[in-house]
């Protein structure tokens, strides 16, 4: 869910950090550390989260009648 109260903390989602490679992030207070790491330094920086994509839907249950006017 992309908009919760509660945010787990993690170095990717932090405004403090800067990502390196997949697996690790670059802190401006800790130096390189693994993406899952968190401090008590942690700042939510929401324009760092990447929703998930919606699901594909499914047209298979529609005829050529049900799209036509």
């Amino acid at each position: 869910m992309l908009f919760r109260r509660r945010i787990e903390k993690s170095c990717q989602y932090c405004a403090h950090g800067t990502k390196c490679s997949d697996d690790q992030m670059l802190c401006t207070k800790h130096g390189i550390v693994s993406v899952t790491y968190a401090c008590r330094k942690f700042l939510y920086d929401p324009f760092k989260r990447v929703p998930a994509k919606p699901k594909a839907l499914d047209f298979t249950k529609y005829d050529e009648d049900d799209f036509s006017l």
